[in-house]
């Protein structure tokens, strides 16, 4: 078995170009299991054609037994899946007993959220000397005081906008329509953007301007939710 994890690494390091950092990890993870299956040094592995999905999941609960973290023994058993399939690329075996064996499932961890503090930074951050700083920071704005999502923010058009009772008009899934409002800082974000969205029009040509859209890329056209990720 030695042998064949020495042509497997062979293969990742030479075939796959695998970066140092990973070839040592599937290292370390086969030789533990080699260990697994024999704890007796004096004992050789067994053929590999011996090891079925039971075994590995033998070694799976002693892992847990021994208080692994549930995505190093995921990645463990990625790493022995791996193993096998090479295997029976090889012709070594016909089945990969690891895929028969489930992946834990990962602890779920809850998003970090920003402090007051750190959100107001955030949405201040857009440099309000240009005009990209007055419509990213006209998005973080309205989209901190409303709640809308990204998508949701793409799709407002001018006419979306209530200034004199500071309330926007947001299409949501199936197209379903709600009223939110919105407060003094995300208003007079949206004015200093309105200033000069039409210099956003001019970038583009006449048959492709946007001239419904809020909010413009330079392009002249309606912002997309990546363009909105590049800037939250």
């Amino acid at each position: 078995m030695e042998k064949l994890i020495e042509q497997f690494l062979e293969h990742l390091r030479y075939e796959r170009n695998v970066s140092a950092h990973t070839l040592r990890n599937y290292s370390s993870d086969l030789e533990q299991f080699v260990h697994f299956l024999t704890p007796d040094k004096k004992r050789k592995a067994p053929d590999v054609s011996e090891i079925d999905h039971l075994t590995i999941r033998e070694w799976m609960a002693s892992l847990h037994t021994e208080q692994k973290k549930k995505s190093s023994i995921a990645r463990k058993l990625a790493a022995l899946r791996t193993f096998f399939q090479f295997l029976v690329r090889e012709g070594v075996l016909e089945l990969n007993p690891a895929k028969l064996v489930s992946t834990p499932r990962l602890e779920k961890k809850l998003p970090k959220h920003l402090s007051i503090e750190e959100a107001i930074r955030f949405i201040e951050s857009p440099d309000q000397q240009t005009d990209l700083g007055k419509r990213d920071r006209a998005m973080l704005e309205l989209m901190y005081a409303t709640g809308v999502r990204v998508a949701e923010l793409t799709t407002l058009n001018l006419a979306d906008v209530d200034f004199r009772n500071q309330l926007i008009r947001v299409t949501g899934k199936r197209r379903k329509q709600r009223i939110v409002p919105f407060g003094d800082p995300a208003g007079e974000a949206i004015r200093k953007y309105l200033g000069v969205r039409d210099k956003f029009l001019f970038n583009a040509p006449v048959s492709k301007r946007d001239d419904e859209a809020l909010f413009l890329n330079y392009q002249g056209t309606r912002i997309t939710t990546r363009s909105v990720g590049g800037v939250a």
